[in-house]
């Protein structure tokens, strides 16, 4: 069968890629970020598209501390460095995942021992460290926001420790790039306190602005742990029912706001309650003053937080572009039902079974019923009376690209509704971000996907299929002949609740197969 056959057979949800070739070899990747900060290592696995966290782990080492002042890294830092690097060798090595990819960014690039401390991490562990430009910093970041937003457009800016990077998104392709000295670290060495601290960020960004052509930014999107942790402090201030980072949206007045909240708060006690670190919060000020400067500068109309930035790029940038320009949230999915699944491949059958209720839902909101039909299976293993919770759980926290934060909650809504008509008043704050017509189409997907589970012949052939007339308010089942002992009291009482929850009548037909 070609290639374009395997496309048609597969009909919207394309053909799968995760167990291609070229995808097969991005089954596990481990990548190492010195950054001037911190030094991650983080190891992908799992949908090459959509790849999980495998692992994941962070050593505050300020290795920029200082730098300024000195023009050397920090020598603490420096010891503090090489042990991580060393132990992330050693776990690596266990992994089977060797040779790890490995780049450092500003301060060692900035630093006159930076060279040498390259070389003295290559002799002791056997990894060679890149030692990258501000711009291709930059791009790299800007490829990790692509990782999870696909064709995305607007302005991306990644800040650490001792720099600051903004690079330019149109049509899913990285465009102008330019990188500044406005990292928390380097702003703490400003004499003449935070006036003068305010002056020099204005006047930079002023510069920025200039550099990236005076041009204002439809969206802007937020890379870095210190832009995280601000997000997590405007999440408390709030009461933000949900603490997923990724996709996490702010306005300029809301950011304001959250600013005026950290001067109020005692800092030891909003740490603890946002769990933030000690040496991450101490930047927090220092990075609120750089992101109320660039939103005044650059004047975007939304705000998005990125999880995704230097070591998702990394991985990206060895992507094919075939696998580049795929969905992430469907291709997670897809492999979720591949390896979970008691029937891998029915999603799809059950995708196209649903789809007649919704005649008039556009590709976002497809892509949701896709993921729900994809996922519906997945969490088979739980105990009966939790499965609901768990695959709202799921659906709300997973490591997933692509999806809104209320888009979470309506995909784990259509999900719990799959397996019970009841849900826990916990998930009420989360519900709330929903209104009324979203809340009603989870709960039709939800009983439909519930009926079509009841009539699985195989996953080749359609169980059946729903017909669905809007204006007569009629629903009518045609099911094929090979089906009819499938059509027991419990798929009768499913079908009833799904005719319920549209307000409808319903009839059911037997004939020839689908």
């Amino acid at each position: 069968m070609t290639d374009e056959e395997l496309a048609i057979d597969w009909g919207g949800f394309g053909r799968p890629l995760f167990q291609d070739a070229a995808a097969m070899g991005l089954g596990r990747v481990g990548v190492i970020d010195v950054g001037s900060n911190s030094v991650r290592m983080v190891v992908f696995d799992g949908a090459a598209r959509s790849p999980a966290y495998f692992y994941n782990e962070k050593i505050m080492c300020a290795l920029g501390a200082g730098l300024s002042e000195t023009g050397h890294l920090n020598p603490q830092g420096r010891v503090r460095a090489l042990s991580a690097i060393r132990r992330f060798a050693a776990l690596a090595e266990g992994m089977g995942i060797t040779p790890l990819t490995a780049v450092a960014t500003a301060a060692v690039r900035e630093a006159s021992d930076g060279m040498a401390f390259r070389d003295e991490v290559l002799r002791e562990t056997g990894i060679k460290i890149w030692i990258i430009d501000g711009r291709e910093e930059a791009r790299l970041s800007a490829q990790g926001v692509l990782l999870g937003w696909p064709k995305s457009y607007g302005l991306v800016c990644d800040i650490g420790g001792s720099s600051m990077e903004l690079a330019d998104l149109a049509d899913g392709r990285v465009g102008q790039r330019v990188t500044s000295a406005l990292g928390p670290l380097k702003l703490r060495e400003i004499k003449g306190g935070k006036k003068a601290v305010k002056a020099y960020v204005k006047n930079t960004i002023s510069d920025l602005h200039e550099q990236m052509n005076g041009e204002t930014a439809m969206r802007l999107f937020l890379v870095g742990g210190s832009w995280r942790a601000i997000a997590r402090i405007d999440m408390d201030r709030r009461g933000y029912p949900l603490t997923v980072l990724h996709e996490y949206r702010m306005t300029a007045r809301q950011i304001s706001k959250t600013a005026d909240y950290i001067a109020a708060c005692d800092p030891s006690e909003l740490r603890q309650r946002c769990n933030i670190s000690d040496s991450r919060m101490s930047l927090v000020p220092l990075a609120i003053i750089v992101l109320k400067s660039l939103i005044r500068q650059f004047k975007p109309k939304d705000v998005a937080v990125s999880s995704y930035g230097i070591r998702e790029g990394m991985l990206y940038e060895q992507m094919p572009r075939e696998l580049r320009e795929r969905d992430p949230l469907i291709e997670a999915c897809r492999f979720a039902e591949a390896k979970d699944a008691r029937l891998p491949g029915f999603g799809r059958l059950l995708y196209d079974f649903v789809r007649p209720l919704f005649p008039r839902a556009n590709w976002q909101r497809k892509r949701i019923i896709k993921a729900a039909c994809l996922l519906h299976d997945v969490s088979w293993r739980a105990h009966p009376d939790y499965r609901g919770e768990v695959t709202f759980d799921n659906a709300t926290r997973a490591n997933l690209g692509g999806l809104k934060h209320y888009e979470r909650v309506l995909l784990g809504l259509a999900l719990l509704n799959r397996y019970t008509n009841k849900h826990s008043a916990r998930y009420d704050p989360l519900v709330a971000m929903l209104d009324a017509t979203q809340i009603k189409e989870a709960e039709i997907l939800g009983k439909a996907m519930r009926l079509g589970a009841m009539l699985w012949l195989d996953a080749e052939r359609a169980p059946g299929q729903l017909k669905w007339k809007p204006k007569k308010r009629e629903l009518v089942l045609s099911l094929a002949d090979d089906a009819r002992p499938l059509y027991g009291e419990v798929a009768e009482a499913r079908l009833s609740a799904l005719t319920s929850a549209l307000s409808a009548t319903s009839s059911v037909k037997f004939g020839k197969p689908v």
